[in-house]
């Protein structure tokens, strides 16, 4: 089964959960990433998006849609699980909020080049589609001078996680060189990732310049996450657990 069929099966299994949590999403009126609800206030991930063409490659539910057309984007979702877009246009009737869904893969998005300001992914394509295939995407359709933001686990995260789901050690597990596809002991969908110096290089090869690598740290207190396979608080307090890479088209 190709890692596209298999992870739509996997998100439409957990489209219930999600949908649970989608009202308290939406209904924020901060911007916050990752498992850790950073603000974006503190990180500085994105741009001023007032005015842009966005588009969030990977949306699921879609509120990193909807917290950008709250502050004057005029976005667009792309995902491949109908479940979760029934979700997002839930929520989008509840809130008020209308901005397109597609159901589309970020490796193949039936878009034009260069239509969008800003692509972004939260944990969307971000991890769930293969980076080879979406980073060439998102660059295609991005404006020169566009902007390129997503976050993904921390490289050390992956690194140091056993293939059953349970929290990252302190121990490395699993080669750093070659990182790319991982399927967590055959089960579960199948996430990408790669270490540092092939980010940079497949970023460079598609005309993307970096502007920030953002590690991000957990703080001090607050809600536990709910993600029984990431690390506690106290791991993320001295190790990033997730990052943020923003990068923009060379004009």
């Amino acid at each position: 089964m190709s890692h596209v069929a298999r992870n739509r099966e996997v998100w439409t299994e957990y489209a219930a959960e999600f949908a649970e949590w989608a009202p308290r999403a939406w209904g924020s009126d901060e911007i916050h990433w990752g498992i850790w609800h950073v603000p974006e206030a503190e990180l500085h991930a994105l741009p001023d998006v007032a005015g842009m063409d966005t588009i969030e490659l990977g949306c699921g539910t879609g509120y990193v849609s909807a917290w950008l057309a709250k502050r004057g984007a005029r976005p667009v979702g792309i995902d491949i699980t109908p479940a979760q877009l029934e979700t997002a246009r839930r929520m989008q009737a509840e809130f008020g909020l209308e901005f397109p869904l597609l159901e589309a893969s970020a490796e193949d998005v039936p878009l034009p080049d260069e239509s969008f300001d800003l692509a972004i992914s939260e944990y969307g394509a971000s991890i769930w589609a293969d980076p080879y295939r979406w980073i060439p995407e998102a660059a295609r359709l991005l404006r020169p001078g566009g902007w390129l933001v997503f976050l993904v686990n921390g490289t050390i995260v992956i690194l140091c996680s056993p293939d059953e789901e349970l929290p990252a050690g302190r121990e490395l597990l699993r080669p750093y060189f070659g990182l790319h596809r991982v399927e967590w002991d055959g089960t579960g969908g199948i996430e990408f990732h790669l270490g540092y110096g092939d980010w940079i290089r497949l970023l460079r090869a598609n005309g993307l310049g970096i502007e920030n690598l953002i590690e991000i740290q957990a703080p001090p207190e607050g809600e536990p996450h709910r993600y029984p396979g990431l690390p506690d608080r106290e791991w993320a307090r001295r190790w990033p657990s997730e990052q943020i890479w923003v990068a923009r088209k060379r004009a």
